[in-house]
């Protein structure tokens, strides 16, 4: 375990002083409680981070942007901390393999669940900004996010979601999303998804879990509409 969090310290620039600290940020609650009855999962402190980063973020705003309106930097605020972002850049750093959880969790895509990321995300800031204070959260916070604070002023939308606004736009019926095969070891199963658009070829995509699947499968079938009406 010391090497993986090493690992991760690495990713983050930062070395905690209070490792056990770093480590309840990364648990689940699917690991139970002590032997004490203790709650030894990130929960707290992902009430915790969410403050954490609602401010940092404010601030960078307010410093980077002199001249945008209170509309505008709420605008970008609101991108920028919400839990999609959170997930996303999770997942660029791999954040979902330090995360301890149960086998049963883990099996059924915990450790690509967009909430669980975004929750040990808030979690881990909260972490930082305990063992090193307001300065080295606010350094994560402006490695990670990067170019996003600069260029991003309107949420992410999620696949499918923008799957469905695009036809019922067109007044077609709302994707329709069919599990056609269940692969690999109950340990490691690999979900293949077709998403069905009238009037459209169906595409398949597959994943971890069938949430995930079903997210490539309208992220290709939107790419192959939107090149299709070019």
């Amino acid at each position: 375990m010391s090497e993986v969090l090493t690992d991760l310290e690495k990713k983050l620039g930062y070395t905690f002083s209070n490792r056990p600290l770093l480590t309840k940020a990364l648990t689940h609650s699917s690991t139970g409680h002590s032997s004490t009855g203790e709650q030894r999962n990130y929960e707290r402190l992902e009430f915790l981070g969410d403050r954490v980063l609602g401010l940092i973020m404010a601030d960078i705003l307010y410093k980077t942007f002199p001249d945008e309106s209170e509309g505008g930097l709420a605008k970008r605020h609101s991108a920028l901390v919400q839990g999609k972002t959170l997930a996303d850049i999770a997942t660029e750093y791999q954040l979902g393999e330090y995360v301890l959880m149960s086998d049963s969790e883990r099996d059924s895509g915990g450790a690509e669940n967009e909430n669980i990321l975004a929750d040990v995300m808030e979690a881990l800031l909260a972490a930082l900004y305990l063992d090193g204070g307001l300065e080295s959260a606010c350094k994560v916070i402006e490695s990670w996010w990067g170019d996003r604070i600069h260029t991003m002023d309107k949420a992410p939308q999620d696949p499918k979601t923008a799957l469905q606004e695009w036809v019922q736009a067109r007044g077609l019926p709302l994707p329709a999303y069919d599990v056609v095969a269940r692969e690999g070891p109950d340990h490691a199963p690999l979900f293949v998804v077709e998403v069905q658009v009238l009037g459209e070829k169906p595409i398949r995509a597959d994943g971890p879990s069938r949430r995930q699947a079903e997210k490539m499968a309208a992220e290709s079938m939107l790419t192959v509409l939107k090149k299709g009406r070019k």
